[in-house]
């Protein structure tokens, strides 16, 4: 993988540990009140799916490490940027459209550098 294709893996990764805060530990915090647009009430009142989401975050900011990390993380790294397009393609289609582009846009360009050598 190329410099370029690294870092942008790395940043993907970095935007779900986030999100992985946002929705864990910021949920009904002033921070992710903002960010996801709810009223304290709605917040408390989901704030346990907000933890299970911020989970699967972490999992695919950890994989994405792990693609860096190993000498042969090229099929990782297409693996967890594909699943970030996914989730971030029906977060989009689902809940908020900005999803697409905090989201989903920054792992096809990772994607898409992931196969320049």
């Amino acid at each position: 993988m190329s410099q370029a294709a690294g870092i942008a893996i790395l940043i993907v990764a970095l935007i779900h540990v986030y999100i992985l805060i946002l929705e864990m530990f910021l949920w009904t915090k002033p921070a992710g009140l903002r960010a996801f647009g709810l009223t304290p009430e709605k917040a408390e009142s989901s704030k346990v799916l907000a933890a299970n989401q911020g989970l699967y975050n972490g999992f695919l900011a950890a994989g994405l490490i792990w693609s860096l990390q190993v000498s042969h993380g090229f099929p990782i790294a297409i693996f967890f940027l594909t699943c970030v397009i996914i989730a971030g393609v029906f977060g989009a289609v689902t809940a908020s459209r900005k999803i697409l582009y905090v989201q989903a846009l920054p792992a096809v360009i990772a994607l898409v550098l992931v196969h320049f050598p």
